[in-house]
């Protein structure tokens, strides 16, 4: 994706299901779990770079000593700090003991990231600062080890000011209407509820002591907690957490729109956002990787036993089609073979801009992201190019003209590939002020000189996503038109992105997608802008009602056009204004029906068509429409951190 878009977070936990001394002896290291931790994370790099952090649990810790520690790191190289900050506490504890000798009893009561369970998090802020405070997991401490609770995830909740609300119709005070918090604090009391009931009953049965705390940690029925919990909930997560006499849970939402697995051997119990990431780590098979139910929560107890119980009921299927097209890494099988058919499907548009003049077209993609659908676009040339050559071979079969160089002028017609484009990953723009910003940005990107004929080739290149056109317009384009080709083609594997996401990427802002830029210069153009007014007063007298009904009014303005319509009006939108070229630049996006040939078994398309899994999307979408009207900048849903 060329616009800088950020996005979902990074989510693991680690669980071992042997005691410490076994993985000293199995694998030469007690630190066996730790390394896992450190690997998932890494994997899941791309996930998060506002904020980093690890949770330790250690089980079966001396009375009076802390089991539960936290490191949290916010900023630029959070991730290496964090983990260079574990790496020196390590070589201190072991300069503290004389003798040299670091047994796993020793290391772990002076050791604070050697333990049973492991939490990990990678953010990127879609909301909200990015300071250390808004890093997760976040923590709601206590005394008694089953009200320990410790909460991560990579989530977007629409209704947090409600859930809030409800909060302090419980008699709560909480210090912060951020979602993460209110999702804990949520967890927390009906944690404290269940806590409460059976220490009433044990009480009564004269149940006292460590015999009591063993026996809550029992009785407490963790997904009952999350059902109770989540039951108002609307929004997209998929959220870790740890409970702090020894119980770890992943929860997935209804609709499954944020992603989650698992994996489990006989050694270990471990979640992370990303398939791929497990299968790496634990040298495992693709089809050893579970997905967590949507709707249902991975419950691994305190005796390490895991299993998966329903939390809330399995709506309608609507995982995010942006992990597939871009967020998620590319090394996943799936993914990669869906990437490659998002590029092949966009053969046909291709062919049509190009008046099928291949012999004059350089294939390129842009940024990185896009090399996946970039093959399948070539692969998918040469499956139009095989039945190209068999239909002038048979024409000139039949007209008695094939000869061998006609032969041969067919057979060395080629998809002419280059890399034309790169960015420069060294160039950092926060030195400029917004004076000169623009014309730093100019420069993130680089050209291969001298592969195109001026003024003769056409030049295209592939990019996964297109939303708001800032990138294109301000650097990408301006840059390819030094190139000099007769006509530059961006094709976007994913199609025209319309509306505003509220699930946990960073889109929200209506005015800033270049196709309702677009949609609103056309009606403007045809003298339509009572289409503007009519939505406005549409989404007005919406958000009016005490329970919104799940329309989308955004609709009405796209409905006058077609996709090639506005497609033509960004054509000219991001075009370079101020450059002495004078080519043709042309923006072929994908179609729905494409999307959905390409990734079939991924339906949460709301992104380009508007239709949203949750009641909250809607309500979303609407009152972005309605701030855009208003002039107000920020953000449609009300979360804060």
């Amino acid at each position: 994706m060329s616009d800088d878009i950020k996005h979902e977070c990074g989510i693991t936990i680690v669980r071992l299901k042997k005691p410490l001394g076994y993985y000293r002896e199995t694998y030469g290291t007690v630190l066996w779990g730790l390394k896992k931790l450190y690997l998932l994370m890494e994997k899941q790099r791309n996930r998060g770079q506002d904020g980093a952090g690890i949770a330790v649990l250690q089980q079966g810790m001396p009375t009076g000593t802390q089991y539960f520690h936290r490191l949290r790191e916010a900023g630029p190289s959070c991730l290496d700090r964090l983990w260079r900050q574990v790496h020196d506490d390590l070589a201190v504890t072991l300069r503290a003991r004389a003798d040299g000798a670091s047994d796993e009893d020793w290391l772990k009561r002076h050791y604070p990231w050697l333990g049973e369970i492991y939490l990990g998090h990678l953010r990127y802020g879609t909301h909200g600062a990015n300071g250390l405070d808004n890093c997760h997991p976040y923590v709601r401490p206590s005394n008694w080890p089953s009200r320990y609770l410790s909460v991560a995830g990579n989530f977007n909740l629409t209704n947090t000011p409600q859930l809030f609300d409800m909060l302090l119709t419980l008699g709560q005070h909480p210090t912060g209407e951020a979602d993460t918090a209110t999702v804990m604090e949520k967890i927390g009391h009906f944690l404290d509820v269940a806590n409460e009931a059976i220490v009433r009953k044990l009480t009564g049965e004269r149940t006292l002591g460590s015999e009591m705390a063993r026996k809550v940690a029992d009785e407490l029925d963790i997904g009952r907690i999350l059902a109770k919990a989540a039951r108002y909930w609307d929004g997209g997560y998929f959220m870790c957490g740890m409970v702090g006499h020894g119980v770890a849970f992943a929860l997935r939402d209804p609709n499954g729109i944020r992603p989650g697995f698992w994996y489990e051997d006989d050694e270990v119990v471990a979640t992370a956002s990303e398939r791929v990431a497990l299968v790496t780590c634990f040298n495992a098979k693709p089809e050893q990787v579970k997905e967590v139910t949507p709707g249902c929560a991975l419950l691994i107890d305190h005796r390490g036993v895991a299993r998966e119980v329903e939390v809330l009921p399995q709506k309608e299927r609507r995982s995010c089609t942006f992990e597939r097209i871009y967020f998620s890494r590319g090394n996943d099988a799936d993914i990669y073979r869906e990437r490659k058919a998002l590029g092949k499907e966009l053969v046909p548009a291709l062919m049509r801009t190009i008046d099928q003049d291949l012999e004059h077209t350089v294939i390129s993609y842009i940024p990185n992201t896009a090399e996946s659908a970039y093959y399948g676009l070539l692969e998918g040339l040469e499956g139009w190019l095989a039945e190209w050559r068999e239909r002038e071979v048979m024409r000139h079969v039949q007209a008695g003209t094939l000869s061998r160089e006609n032969l041969r002028q067919l057979l060395n017609v080629r998809p002419w590939q280059e890399k034309a484009a790169l960015k420069d990953a060294k160039l950092r723009t926060f030195i400029s002020g917004e004076d000169d910003r623009g014309e730093m940005i100019s420069h993130a990107y680089d050209v291969t000189r001298g592969i195109l004929r001026s003024g003769l080739d056409n030049l295209v290149v592939i990019d996964d996503s297109i939303v708001r056109g800032t990138t294109l317009r301000s650097s990408i384009l301006r840059m390819l038109a030094r190139l000099e080709p007769r006509r530059i083609v961006v094709l976007s594997s994913a199609p025209q992105v319309r509306y505003p996401d509220c699930y946990g990427i960073d889109m929200s802002e209506l005015g800033k997608f270049v196709a309702f830029e677009a949609a609103v210069s056309l009606l403007r153009e045809r003298g339509r802008e009572k289409v503007l007014d009519e939505t406005y007063h549409a989404c007005i007298a919406e958000e009016a009602k005490r329970e919104p009904d799940p329309v989308n009014h955004v609709k009405r303005v796209y409905a006058p056009f077609n996709d090639d319509e506005i497609s033509d009006r960004i054509s000219e939108l991001v075009r370079p204004k101020d450059t002495e070229w004078q080519g043709d630049v042309k923006i072929v996006f994908q179609t729905v029906a494409g999307l959905r040939w390409a990734i079939p078994h991924h339906t949460g398309d709301w992104y380009f068509t508007g239709d949203y899994p949750t009641p909250g999307g809607f309500r979303v979408t609407n009152r972005a429409f309605i701030n855009y009207m208003e002039r107000r900048r920020g953000r449609a849903y009300e979360a804060k951190g």
